[in-house]
C-alpha cells in the first residue's frame, strides 16, 4: 500500500486545523449558543452574542449594545414568529420566537408549613410478618410502591389498610399499587397471627408527611400559588409522594442549622401546634407543590408584585432571592447566577446560583433546607425559584425557571 505523500499529509493537517478554527470561531459559537426557541414576555430584553452575524425578526426589536458582537433583543408583538441568524444575507439558523403578554405575580419568600396526606399508602420497607413469612415481599411488593386498593376498596390511611387486610381473614386478596407511576396488581396472602387474630402485611407504610418550605409566588389572576421548586419525597425511599389532601400553613422559623460542606443545613419551623391554614395542596411534582390560597398573599417588599422574566431573558450575573430565615420576616439577599441552562421543555436545574450576601452566609452558611422555593429576581423581574443546595458547597445551588412553574400552576 502506497503511503500518503508529505503534501497530502500537510493538506490534511491544514484542513483539520481550519475546521477546528472554524468550530471555535465567534460565528460558530454564536450559532451553537443561539436557542431554538426564544421565550420572552412583551418588553423583556435579552442580550445575544452574534459573533459578527446578523439577527433579524419581526416580533423582536434588535439594537446594537455598543459592541458589534452583541445585540439587545426585546420582545415586541405578542405571539409566535421567526427570527434568523444570517451572514451576508444568507440565513444560517432559524429561531422560533414566543412573545407572551407581560404578567405580574406577587413574589413569595414567606416560610410555609407543609402538611400532606398521600394518595394510598407508601411502602417504606418490607420484611417478615413472622419468622420465615414475608407476605409483601412474596407478592412482589417493594419499598417505594404505593398501595392504592385492597380487595377493590380504596386505601386512604395506614389504619384503613390494616382494616381491609383484616377482612381477608388471612386468605389471598388482590392488591392494586403504583410503582414509578405505573399501575400494577398482585395477589397477597396476609399472615394471620393465630394467638391474637391480627393480620400482618410484612411491610412498613407511611400515609402522611410534614415539613417546612418557602412560597415562590402567588398569582392574583387565578388565586394559585407555587412553592418549594421541587417535589415532596419520602425520606426513606426518595419516592415522589402523590397527593390525596394537603395544606400549606403559616410557619415561624424558630432555629437555623447552618449548612457546611457535606452536611446540608436546615430551617426549623413551627406550624402544627397552632396551625393557621393558608391554602390547599393540589399537585406535588418534581417542579414543586401547587394549589390555591384561601386569601391573597402579601409581600411587603413588593406589594404591587413584579413582572415575570421568561427563560430566554435570564442571564449570568447579579440577582437576588427573597427568603425568611431568622423569624423577622422576608428579606432580600444578593446572589449571582453562574450558569444558565437552555431548556425547551419543563425540567429541574434550570440555573446554578451562588449566595454572595454576607448576611445570609452568616445566618445560614448559604442555601439550606427550608429555603427551597425562595423567589429569584433579576433585572426587576421574577425569573424563578431556588430548588436544591449543592451538598458539597452550601453557598451554591440550583434554580428553576418561572416558565415551568407557571405551567405547573396552570395545571392544578
Amino acid at each position: 500500500m502506497k503511503k500518503p505523500s508529505t503534501l497530502r499529509k500537510s493538506a490534511g493537517l491544514v484542513a483539520v486545523f481550519l475546521l477546528g478554527m472554524s468550530w471555535f470561531s465567534p460565528m460558530q459559537a454564536a450559532l451553537r449558543s443561539m436557542p431554538d426557541i426564544l421565550a420572552l414576555t412583551q418588553g423583556q430584553m435579552t442580550e445575544m452574542h452574534l459573533g459578527g452575524l446578523t439577527l433579524t425578526g419581526d416580533a423582536v426589536s434588535v439594537t446594537s449594545s455598543g459592541d458589534e458582537r452583541l445585540a439587545e433583543v426585546t420582545g415586541q408583538s405578542c405571539g409566535t414568529s421567526e427570527m434568523w441568524l444570517s451572514i451576508l444575507g444568507i440565513p444560517l439558523k432559524k429561531v422560533q420566537v414566543e412573545v407572551s403578554p407581560e404578567k405580574r405575580l406577587i413574589p413569595g419568600g414567606q416560610a410555609l408549613g407543609v402538611a400532606m396526606r398521600t394518595e394510598g399508602v407508601l411502602i417504606v420497607g418490607v420484611g417478615e410478618a413472622a419468622e420465615g413469612v414475608a407476605p409483601a415481599k412474596d407478592a412482589g411488593l417493594q419499598a417505594g410502591d404505593v398501595i392504592v386498593t385492597v380487595g377493590g376498596e380504596a386505601v386512604t390511611t395506614a389504619e384503613s389498610l390494616t382494616s381491609l387486610l383484616s377482612k381477608s381473614g388471612g386468605k389471598p386478596i388482590p392488591i392494586a399499587y403504583q410503582r414509578a407511576g405505573e399501575k400494577r396488581t398482585c395477589l397477597l396472602t396476609p399472615h394471620k397471627d393465630e394467638a391474637t387474630g391480627a393480620v400482618r402485611l410484612g411491610a412498613w407504610v407511611r400515609d402522611s408527611t410534614a415539613g417546612v418550605g418557602t412560597l415562590s409566588f402567588y398569582d392574583p389572576d387565578t388565586g394559585r400559588y407555587a412553592a418549594l421548586g421541587h417535589a415532596i419525597t419520602d425520606g426513606d425511599t426518595g419516592a415522589v409522594l402523590t397527593v390525596s389532601e394537603g395544606q400549606v400553613l403559616r410557619a415561624d422559623i424558630v432555629a437555623v442549622q447552618k449548612g457546611q460542606r457535606g452536611v446540608p443545613g436546615e430551617l426549623k419551623g413551627s406550624f402544627l401546634r397552632d396551625a393557621q391554614r393558608l391554602g390547599d395542596i393540589r399537585r406535588n411534582s418534581i417542579l414543586g407543590i401547587y394549589g390555591a390560597l384561601d386569601k391573597p398573599a402579601v409581600n411587603p417588599l413588593y406589594p404591587d408584585g413584579l413582572p415575570i422574566g421568561l427563560r430566554s431573558g435570564v442571564h449570568t450575573g447579579k440577582a437576588t432571592i427573597l427568603s425568611s430565615v431568622d423569624g423577622t420576616g422576608i428579606h432580600e439577599y444578593a446572589i449571582e447566577i453562574t450558569r444558565v441552562n437552555q431548556q425547551s421543555a419543563p425540567a429541574p436545574k434550570s440555573m446554578v446560583i451562588r449566595v454572595t450576601d454576607e448576611r445570609l452566609l452568616e445566618a445560614t452558611g448559604g442555601i439550606v433546607q427550608g429555603m427551597s422555593g425562595s423567589p429569584i429576581i433579576q433585572d426587576g423581574r421574577l425569573i424563578g425559584a431556588v430548588t436544591h443546595v449543592f451538598v458539597s458547597d452550601p453557598t451554591q445551588g440550583y434554580g428553576l425557571y418561572v416558565d415551568w412553574m407557571l405551567q405547573e400552576a396552570g395545571a392544578v
